[in-house]
């Protein structure tokens, strides 16, 4: 069960006021932001926002809507914990699968709340690229994976958890860009650092550069690098460039030592996905999967 992302994003920018802020706090690009609010506004033909500067606020139609997205989110956090009183479980063994950035940067801070909640379920974790959680899940070496490629496997079944966004980003003092913004074709020309085979974040780039014909014969490849902490230390004593997910970089952009480089009509989001056996719906699944939504959207 997930919301509608956009009004997320419009109850964080109206909460805060501020793109910036919002982003931060939805682990998205500011541009991505103030792409969402767009498409709202065209979708109601209603401006939601007035722009003054730097300073926005509620225009009367946003006053509005926040009203109503504050009561359908409320209404779905309420749903939520319905659900998991429902499947209550009190102990049991639980192993977890996740691909790497996930595995990083989204579960540890999840699975200290869960430990918090259910003290007697014990819970494993093990980490590997895409590819190899679908086939731990498919040996049955864990129960449930959490992956950030696209469902590919029919053995498997795929079930839809948090979005991501994966952005172009270089070290803050890089001088080999004069600004922040580069056209598609220009990608070609970039020494890039790339994720390794097997790689969701991989497997999903190439995909949308492939559809935007750009294809990986054509890319100037550095380096590739198992890791997303491997490349951006690379980042750091370099001038290359690489793809990453927004939410490995947070930290770094919060402190100048990475910066995004937008590409003009380029935007590549992705939905990282829960993974199990067809069949398989225990109510230890089910809670894990309901306490990961509601404690990472809100």
């Amino acid at each position: 069960m997930i919301i509608d992302f956009r009004l997320q994003v419009f109850q964080k920018v109206a909460q805060y006021l501020s793109f910036t802020k919002a982003a931060e706090q939805l682990y998205i690009s500011q541009p991505s932001v103030t792409k969402h609010i767009n498409e709202l506004e065209k979708q109601v033909q209603k401006p939601l926002f007035s722009r003054k500067g730097r300073k926005i606020s509620l225009t009367a139609e946003g006053e509005m809507l926040l009203g109503y997205a504050n009561r359908i989110i409320s209404l779905y956090r309420e749903l939520n914990e319905e659900v998991n009183e429902w499947q209550q479980v009190q102990s049991g063994d639980l192993k977890i699968g996740a691909s790497t950035t996930i595995a990083q940067y989204i579960l540890p801070a999840i699975l200290a709340k869960f430990r918090e909640v259910y003290a007697d379920i014990n819970l494993h974790l093990l980490n590997g690229n895409t590819k190899q959680i679908e086939t731990h899940v498919l040996d049955q070496k864990v129960d449930v994976g959490v992956i950030e490629g696209k469902a590919t496997n029919k053995l498997l079944h795929y079930q839809p958890f948090i979005r991501d966004e994966i952005v172009l980003v270089t070290r803050q003092n890089n001088n080999k860009l004069k600004r922040d913004f580069i056209q598609r074709e220009a990608i070609k020309e970039l020494p890039l650092l790339l994720r390794e085979k097997g790689s969701g974040t991989l497997a999903v780039l190439l995909q949308e550069l492939h559809r935007n014909n750009i294809f990986e014969k054509q890319l100037k490849v550095e380096m590739e690098l198992g890791s997303s902490e491997s490349l951006k230390t690379y980042l750091f004593h370099s001038n290359a460039f690489a793809f990453l997910s927004i939410h490995t970089v947070l930290d770094e952009l919060s402190t100048h030592r990475l910066k995004v480089i937008d590409i003009e009509g380029l935007d590549i989001a992705r939905t990282f996905q829960f993974v199990t056996l067809h069949g398989e719906h225990s109510k230890l699944h089910s809670l894990f999967k309901n306490f990961c939504l509601l404690h990472h959207n809100f």
